[in-house]
């Protein structure tokens, strides 16, 4: 078999309303660490470590991502993964964020959550 061609994911682009306002809320929501914030985007990190970043981007016409109806049951582009999954639901439902209900069970657990622009984000267990 060949070796995958890629190696990872650089960065994740949401479209938001505001950037100022949206790294706000990401840095308290889920702790993202801000890099640099302009009139189009704000740039953050999910953690020191992560190689990933997340670009949160001004769209002119904002509309919340939205998944194709389909068979497999999924609604969100994207997974984030949690360190603690029930610790990080209850941290967002103790902070007003919208949720879905904590989802699956042993080892595949997972749940949905909403940004302030309405972007349906998943958070799974590692």
């Amino acid at each position: 078999m060949k070796e995958s061609l890629l190696k990872g994911v650089e960065a994740i682009f949401i479209p938001i309303k505001d950037p100022e306002l949206s790294a706000k809320r990401y840095a308290e929501m889920l702790a993202f660490k801000l890099l640099y914030i302009e009139e189009g985007a704000a740039v953050m990190k999910i953690n020191e470590q992560s190689p990933t970043v997340v670009c949160l981007v001004k769209a002119n016409q904002h509309q919340p991502l939205h998944f194709p109806d389909n068979h497999f049951g999924v609604g969100k582009y994207f997974n984030f993964i949690s360190h603690n999954i029930e610790e990080t639901y209850q941290f967002l439902v103790d902070h007003h964020v919208r949720v879905k209900a904590l989802d699956g069970e042993g080892n595949t657990r997972f749940f949905t959550f909403y940004d302030p622009d309405g972007n349906p984000l998943g958070v799974c267990q590692s």
